[in-house]
């Protein structure tokens, strides 16, 4: 069996960001998960990317036993009054195992569109290193134009016990010794599949699978079978045969590896 340890589900199945979830759309969610699991997918982890999607996840989570939570602020929504917000996720963590809250973000650096205040996401970023500090949980890391800024705020925590996973990897073989180093594990989905990035598969061809957990984004950045429509995390299956046929392994041994890898850093 797999995991998706990185899913939008709540994204997937509405319209609108930052809106509650309907009953309508936990029914959709139910669809979506029925499908995963014909697909040999156990488990889903819906992660937060504001106050009222964090909610949401948490929602899906009460819902399916088979879904977890992780509550946090992404930095390209990290408004003026983060802080208030910030301070409702802390009450939310304090009942992490009755809320199945099994991870702390994402949350991190972005300097990818215009307009970001990079002051503000640092101080969210580690307001929210913190919580999982405070909660023993792992962290999710979002990063994008801003690795060394990343990297250099992970250093100020190092030997603090700090765990997580670096989402959605996309930076060179570098700067995953160094999340390695700092007790990170990678993460990895459909971008692997694209045939331009062929940097990011000589890096996944040499880190240790031990290393790596899986994740589909849905309904952001589907394989390439897909390309242009939106991801599912049905399609985990699919990132871990290329992964398979890149490192030149039974898929059996990377699905049970990953699978392993997800359940010892979320407490599955």
């Amino acid at each position: 069996m797999l995991i998706d340890t990185h899913c939008h589900i709540n994204m997937l199945v509405k319209q609108t960001f930052d809106t509650p979830l309907q009953q309508q759309h936990i029914n959709d969610a139910r669809l979506v998960l029925e499908e995963a699991m014909d697909n040999n997918v156990s488990t889903i982890i819906n992660v937060g990317t504001s106050l009222i999607e964090s909610k949401n996840c948490i929602t899906l989570a009460q819902q399916y036993s088979s879904m977890y939570a992780a509550i946090g602020i992404h930095p390209n929504d990290c408004t003026e009054s983060w802080k208030n917000d910030f301070k409702k996720l802390v009450t939310l963590a304090k009942n992490k195992e009755q809320l199945k809250i099994v991870a702390i973000g994402e949350t991190g650096l972005d300097r990818h569109y215009p307009g970001y205040n990079i002051i503000r996401q640092k101080d969210a970023f580690k307001a929210h290193i913190e919580l999982a500090l405070e909660q023993n949980l792992p962290l999710i890391i979002h990063t994008r134009d801003a690795h060394d800024e990343v990297l250099t705020v992970l250093d100020e925590f190092k030997g603090d016990n700090l765990k997580g996973v670096i989402h959605c990897f996309s930076e060179n073989l570098a700067f995953a010794h160094h999340a390695l180093d700092l007790n990170f594990v990678l993460g990895i989905g459909g971008p692997l599949t694209y045939p331009k990035n062929i940097t990011l598969r000589e890096v996944f061809t040499q880190v240790p699978l031990n290393k790596i957990i899986l994740e589909t984004d849905t309904p952001f950045l589907p394989p390439q079978i897909i390309r242009g429509k939106k991801n599912h995390p049905k399609y985990i299956k699919t990132v871990a045969e290329f992964l398979a046929n890149l490192r030149n392994v039974p898929f059996e041994v990377v699905a049970e590896t990953t699978t392993q890898n997800a359940k010892m850093l979320f407490g599955l």
